[in-house]
This record gives C-alpha cells, sequence and structure tokens, in this order.
C-alpha cells in the first residue's frame, strides 16, 4: 500500500511512520510512505529510513496545492492519506472532493475541523460546563486587565486561540506583563485568557471510525523540549511524559467531544486528542482538542498502544476493529 504522509517536517508525520514501523502488524509491513512539505529544508524529507519518496508541494493554501497533489497521487499511485497539519486537515476535510483518485482517508467533518481548531469557538461550545475553565476572549486592540482581572483572578494564562506549540502563550500575573506579551506578538489576532490551572497536564487520545470510538489511550505531559527558550515554558513537544491509565479522564474526553459534535451536527470520524490541565483542586479541564495526532505518538505505540497502525489497519479495513480497546499501561 502506497501511503501519502503531508507535514513531515513535523515531528508528528515522523512519529506516525515510525509507529507504524515499530507494529509489525503484517498487513502494514509492505506499506510504501511518501513524504510531503512545503518547506524544502523539511527535516522529514531527508529521513531515507522513513519515507520511500519525498517532495516538495505548496502550502496547503496555496493556487496549485490540488493541481501538484493530484499530479503526485497519481504519479505514486497514492491508497491512503495520512493528513497531519491543521491547516491540511481543514483543506482536505472541506475540499477532499477534488481529489479525482478515491483514495482512503480518515478526517473529521469540515464544521468540526474548524470549530476545534478555534480555541475561542471551542470554549463558547463548553460554556456552562465544568469541563471548561473560565475564559475571556482578549482583543489585543480593546483590552483591560483589570476587567480580565476580576473574572478569572490576578493569574491567569493567555494564549492565541488559533494555533499549537503554544503560540502566544504565556501566564499573566500583572498589568504591565499583559501589555507587553500582546505587543510583542502582533499577529495573533486575538488571545483567550483562561483561569491558571497549576495541575496535571494531560491528554487523551480517542480514535472513531463512522461515529464509533473504537480506541483510547492516556498520557501526561511533565516536560517541554526546548521550554527554556518559550516564555511560557511550552513549545508543544514533550520532552519528559508519562503513560498513564485515566480511565475517569476517557469518560470525561468521550462526554465533551460527543457533547460538541452532537451540537455542531457532526458524526465522529479521525483521531482525536483531548487536552486537559487539572486545577488546584485536581479536576480536569479541557484546554484545547486536537483533529490529529500528536508528537508524542511513537511513544504511546512503543508503551503498546499504537494508534497510528490502528489508524491504518481501520482504513485498510474497519471490521478489523470491531472491539473497542482501552489501552492500559
Amino acid at each position: 500500500m502506497n501511503v501519502l504522509v503531508t507535514g513531515v517536517g513535523g515531528p508528528t508525520p515522523r512519529s506516525f511512520v515510525r509507529a507504524v514501523r515499530l507494529s509489525q502488524e503484517p498487513s502494514l509491513t509492505d506499506c510504501r510512505f511518501v513524504g510531503v512539505d512545503c518547506n524544502r529544508m523539511a527535516y522529514g524529507l531527508y529521513e531515507k529510513q522513513l519515507f520511500d519518496r519525498s517532495y516538495v508541494i505548496p502550502r496547503a493554501d496555496g493556487d496549485d496545492y490540488w493541481d501538484q497533489l493530484q499530479t503526485l497521487i497519481d504519479r505514486e499511485r497514492i491508497d491512503a492519506a495520512i493528513v497531519l497539519p491543521e491547516l491540511e486537515v481543514l483543506e482536505w476535510a472541506k475540499h477532499i472532493d477534488r481529489i479525482q483518485q478515491g483514495i482512503k482517508v480518515h478526517l473529521p467533518e469540515y464544521r468540526l475541523v474548524e470549530l476545534l481548531i478555534d480555541k475561542h469557538r471551542l470554549h463558547q461550545a463548553l460554556i456552562g460546563k465544568e469541563w471548561i475553565p473560565r475564559f475571556v476572549v482578549v482583543d489585543p486592540h480593546d483590552f483591560s486587565y483589570d476587567q480580565v482581572a476580576q473574572e478569572l483572578n490576578q493569574n491567569f494564562w493567555i494564549r492565541g486561540t488559533v494555533g499549537s506549540s503554544g503560540l502566544g502563550s504565556l501566564l499573566i500575573n500583572n498589568e504591565a506583563t499583559l501589555k507587553n506579551w500582546i505587543s510583542i506578538n502582533p499577529d495573533v489576532d486575538e488571545f483567550i485568557a483562561t483561569e491558571y490551572l497549576p495541575g496535571r497536564n494531560l491528554a487523551c487520545k480517542l480514535l472513531y471510525f463512522n461515529n464509533r470510538l473504537v480506541r483510547t489511550a492516556c498520557a501526561e505531559r511533565v516536560s517541554y523540549i526546548m521550554a527554556k527558550v518559550a516564555p511560557s515554558g511550552i513549545t508543544g513537544n514533550t520532552a519528559f511524559g508519562r503513560l498513564v491509565n485515566e480511565p475517569s479522564l476517557v469518560a470525561l474526553a468521550e462526554s465533551g467531544l460527543r457533547f460538541i459534535a452532537d451540537a455542531a451536527g457532526c458524526q465522529l470520524n479521525g483521531i482525536f486528542t483531548v487536552d486537559f490541565k487539572e486545577d488546584a483542586d485536581g479536576r480536569p479541564k479541557i484546554t484545547e482538542i486536537n483533529v490529529r495526532h500528536v508528537a508524542f505518538t511513537h511513544a504511546m505505540a512503543a508503551g503498546g498502544a499504537n494508534l497510528p497502525a490502528d489508524t491504518l489497519l481501520g482504513m485498510i479495513d474497519p471490521t478489523t476493529l470491531e472491539s473497542r480497546i482501552d489501552y492500559h499501561f
């Protein structure tokens, strides 16, 4: 099977392929991976032990993206596509009909992707629920520290509403810090301030096929790669973490995601990574929901929860995932 993998300059696509190589599933041993990225300096384009062929293509929002992608799909006889950067997940979910050759994909519905990648809309969808922290949307051109602090207390967390890797994120504890932080992040169009949550940083991965939950696994992020270069201490890529068994977290993630999907009128299909942070009393609150695999997916696979292999197996034949598995480490 020829498998296209997008965004191979990031760690997640490379982790995905490593996990599949690790699985030794008989039906996946002959997978041939073709990697693509819009940056010719992307590291993954040159990892020959992972990718059999690699190509530089336009950005997903570029004019020539779909035409060049179709040419590549025809040339490499692509059977399935693993779409990983959020921008590409959004574009593929919206324009999958532009692929002339029918290939297997595993993506959420466009309306759900559009909602989940915007942290403001996600929080708004869950407003009033115990699943999320208290929050305030901050306009970088019109904001008041006193108003935000009155709602969230003096210490609060701020981040950009769109994007990952800790973009625009910082713990705020005074007016000057908030003003300075906003001024040095001019590319962030909108911020969201949330109550400060001092507890564990947890993630629950949920794999759905055709509105049915088939796999779950949980992990804790403890520290981040190159944390010292980010004022927030968060860079988006875990340096040290733990594989954890949290059945209650799985139930909470499942309930929250189902509530959002039902409200949006969407079925659940794809892989979702629900991020939580615990408050001072150890109660987990949803901080964001990724619509893709995340970078530590290979570490989870090494611990026995090989969600990338499960994803490909389900794409080949969904009946192979008939029984639900909540991975236990």
